[in-house]
């Protein structure tokens, strides 16, 4: 197979507003195909460690991991940011929202870093990146030498799919939470897609018990790092301890007055946990 490597390099300007920013980012966007997906993605820093930045659910490089992207000490890590599959710049194709989502992106994602020719990296998935980053660790040991997870769960309770339903209607989102997604994908675009993935959430829910990757977790052999927002309104609280409890080299941390986005909302304290996890 001929994989081409399109270096279709822009400055970025783009930024969620939910956290300050202090300057616009000159790192470049890269494309490169992996098998009939074109991926966007971005590197930036020039350090032994290699990490790679998993997004949430409809998420991208900018708007799920600029204050990493920026922020982490580029001395000491280079760092990977993609656009997930059918997300933000790495469409067409738009996402399949199939019920195996989860795992083709820990598929892709391993045979992205292959194509990169990067055999050894640590993750940091963030939210759907996190349950992928669960899947990456446990099928690829080779290759994962630590996993950090926040705002991530293995599997769904009833409670959640209702929060899930509630959120359905994008037009109720609040706007910093909402513009940045409707200028990427349009109005449209961004309703369309949020269905797919409710759709594709309740299904596993109603197929699998809820069940997402709860087998991959004794398989991880990584140190893990798992990290959780106390009033989390979107993740059960009961995940973390799970996740913990069944993850053999686990640590945790939870931020008493965290949400689900802990990386932006404390992004230098954030940044310097991972570090000295990353480095120890």
């Amino acid at each position: 197979m001929v994989m081409n490597i399109i270096r279709n390099s822009r400055i970025l300007q783009f930024s969620r507003s939910w956290f300050p920013v202090l300057k616009m980012s000159t790192v470049q966007e890269q494309k490169i195909k992996v098998g009939d997906q074109t991926i966007n993605y971005v590197k930036s820093g020039e350090g032994p460690k290699v990490v790679f930045c998993l997004p949430g659910a409809l998420g991208t490089i900018w708007s799920d991991f600029k204050p990493q992207i920026e922020g982490l000490d580029k001395s000491k890590f280079t760092i990977i940011a993609w656009d997930p599959p059918g997300y933000g710049h790495s469409r067409p194709p738009d996402r399949n929202f199939c019920t195996t989502f989860y795992e083709d992106d820990a598929q892709c994602a391993q045979e992205f870093m292959k194509m990169l020719g990067i055999d050894k990296y640590s993750l940091l998935g963030w939210s759907d990146g996190g349950i992928s980053g669960i899947i990456m660790a446990s099928k690829y040991p080779d290759n994962v030498e630590k996993l950090v997870i926040w705002g991530a769960s293995s599997y769904i309770i009833a409670e959640e799919v209702e929060t899930f339903q509630k959120l359905r209607d994008v037009s109720k989102w609040s706007e910093k939470m909402r513009a940045p997604l409707v200028a990427l994908y349009t109005e449209k675009g961004l309703q369309d897609m949020f269905d797919k993935w409710c759709d594709a959430v309740t299904a596993l829910y109603n197929q699998n018990s809820g069940d997402l990757c709860s087998s991959c977790l004794e398989k991880i052999k990584c140190p893990t790092f798992i990290l959780h927002g106390d009033k989390d309104p979107m993740v059960a609280s009961e995940h973390p301890g799970f996740l913990f409890s069944n993850i053999k080299m686990a640590k945790q941390y939870r931020f008493p007055e965290g949400k689900h986005n802990i990386h932006l909302k404390y992004s230098k304290k954030f940044n310097e946990m991972v570090t000295d996890f990353l480095l120890l």
